[in-house]
């Protein structure tokens, strides 16, 4: 195992070595920058603030002065946020990310286990039906969608609870940007569960199981829902790094304080260091829960050997 864990690191700097690479000339290339206006700056002021961020040296020297920060762990000043660097910034919008995505995490993952078991164990039934019914239109309702609905109906017309803001991430104002979050994800977890369940039900250690009068429920605790959750751990990873980042389009509805508005602003400010700073971040997070998802293989699937 602790050869794995060297081998995934090993490649882990070359792979963010090239996101941060295309990320920086992607951003470059694109129309506009940090400081266009509707009414432009004179170009003598433009001149200076340019020299100051050292955006007047050529584009090899911006790049190779932006790896040299970052192997110091510096992100850079932000552009467009003055007095704060874009490590502020992030450890800023962490804890509202961290928070939100941390519970829509948790409640994904829960009920989509819940909702796929029970429909594996009852297939063809009117459960079974019920239950992916409600998942093909949670996976067909994106974000964009999901979020306003919510708090049009919960927070305008019910009244039960904020339709936006933070409030100090008190209890109130986070359950509807969980719910934002976590639905589509409930969705997708309670397909691969209930598909990979069935599977599970009908392979022969299970059935070996049955044969030896094992209780069902140790049936389908020990030996089916083990073997089922390995493409749910798969795909835990990736989700786990999106939601913990931050959803883009719910923390903007909701207006929560999170990276991922941040990175909106960031985007359409043209404020180059926050964009890439978030696509870092994000990167590091797949990179780590992949590696943590490899190890989790492992405890599951004794078959999985890492030498």
């Amino acid at each position: 195992m602790g050869r794995l864990v060297l081998r995934r690191l090993a490649t882990a700097i070359p792979t963010l070595f090239v996101i941060v690479t295309l990320s920086f000339f992607m951003m470059r290339l694109a129309p506009g920058g940090p400081f266009d206006q509707e009414r432009p700056l004179p170009p003598p002021i433009l001149a200076n603030i340019e020299r100051v961020y050292h955006l007047d040296e050529s584009l090899w020297r911006q790049y190779l002065r932006y790896v040299g920060g970052l192997l110091r762990l510096d992100f850079g000043p932000s552009y467009r946020t003055k007095d704060f660097t874009v490590g502020e910034l992030l450890l800023q919008g962490a804890p509202a990310s961290l928070k939100v995505g941390g519970l829509a995490v948790i409640v994904a993952t829960v009920l989509g286990l819940a909702a796929g078991i029970t429909a594996a164990l009852r297939q063809n039934s009117w459960v079974d039906y019920l239950t992916m019914s409600g998942a093909m239109l949670g996976i067909a309702i994106p974000n964009f969608v999901m979020a306003p609905l919510l708090s049009l109906v919960f927070g305008v017309l019910l009244g039960w609870l904020p339709a936006g803001g933070w409030g100090g991430g008190a209890l109130p104002f986070i359950v509807l940007p969980v719910l934002a979050l976590a639905l589509p994800q409930v969705a997708r977890v309670a397909r691969l569960v209930r598909g990979a369940m069935i599977e599970q039900l009908h392979a022969n250690h299970v059935r070996t199981a049955r044969a030896k009068g094992l209780h069902e429920r140790i049936v389908i605790g020990r030996h089916a829902l083990r073997g089922a959750l390995l493409p749910v751990v798969s795909y835990l990873g990736p989700m786990t790094a999106a939601l913990l980042t931050g959803s883009v389009v719910v923390e903007t509805i909701f207006s929560i304080p999170g990276i991922g508005r941040y990175f909106v602003q960031a985007a359409l400010n043209r404020d180059y260091t926050v964009v890439m700073g978030v696509v870092i971040v994000y990167a590091a997070l797949i990179i780590v829960l992949n590696l943590i998802v490899d190890l989790i293989y492992g405890l599951l699937d004794p078959k999985v050997r890492h030498d």
